[in-house]
């Protein structure tokens, strides 16, 4: 929830707080209007998280004041696209912040991981491929769950991914990030009984198109369990992934709830 506003409910149930005090203080929410951006800060409540600052086009003050205002009103950052000048501006108006030059992100207040959980795991076809898996894997760790990588596993040796099949197994959901032809995604498709989020990357040579033909070898893949990003859009997959991840937590624990409550009335 919106920190302002959980902070403001508890102080007017407290009584530390009038109800006049606290009209004014939500005044500007839930949205707040700056020159360049109109900040959604309701978005944690209707999605779960804040809204996240996608820093391409942004100059690096822009970037960082959006930060700023979503940091204070929401103790959670997350910025994307973010070249080092937008990772410098921000930092310095939240000093908290971390940059992960790889995944060209820069992010704060990342609650620990879900315990008991298994982890999304993004495999990344080649080494090429590591800033968007790392886009990817930065994403769900904002979002609570836990992220782990597999790297350089791509077809053109097959055996060094059907070596980590163990790893595979451990996976609560799949994130599969290739450029090339992309037949990594059908291949783990196949191999899986986990939802498989696909991510073409923009890698690979002319008749790559940009990641075009990786995204539509993924779109036409046989194997079952395969849904499909957009090029190069590690922070969409990871956020799919982390939601997926975080249902079957859910899920898992009311069937635990509910398997405990039989055993006590068969008791």
């Amino acid at each position: 929830m919106d920190t302002l506003l959980r902070t403001t409910l508890d102080l007017v149930r407290n009584g530390e707080l009038d109800v006049d005090e606290a009209l004014r203080r939500l005044a500007d929410w839930p949205h707040e209007a700056l020159p360049f951006a109109t900040i959604d800060h309701h978005r944690s409540l209707r999605g779960g998280f804040p809204e996240v600052v996608y820093c391409a086009g942004k100059t690096p003050d822009q970037a960082a004041c959006i930060a700023e205002r979503i940091w204070r009103r929401s103790g959670r950052l997350l910025a994307t696209r973010a070249e080092d000048s937008h990772a410098e501006a921000i930092r310095a108006a939240v000093p908290a912040a971390r940059h992960n030059p790889l995944a060209r992100t820069v992010s704060a207040g990342a609650p620990p991981p879900a315990e008991g959980v298994p982890p999304v795991l993004v495999v990344s076809a080649g080494t090429s491929d590591l800033p968007v898996a790392e886009e990817a894997m930065e994403t769900v760790r904002m979002l609570g769950q836990p992220a782990e990588g597999l790297v350089d596993v791509g077809v053109a040796g097959v055996h060094r991914l059907t070596e980590q099949r163990g790893t595979l197994a451990r996976a609560g959901v799949l994130v599969v990030v290739a450029g090339m032809e992309g037949a990594l995604a059908s291949v783990v498709g196949g191999l899986a009984d986990v939802p498989v989020v696909a991510v073409p990357t923009s890698v690979g040579y002319g008749a790559s198109f940009g990641g075009l033909t990786a995204l539509l070898a993924m779109l036409s893949s046989c194997a079952p369990g395969v849904v499909v990003v957009n090029i190069d859009n590690g922070f969409g997959a990871g956020f799919a992934a982390a939601r997926i991840n975080a249902l079957r937590q859910a899920t898992g624990s009311a069937a635990r709830e509910s398997a405990a409550s039989q055993r006590e009335a068969c008791a």
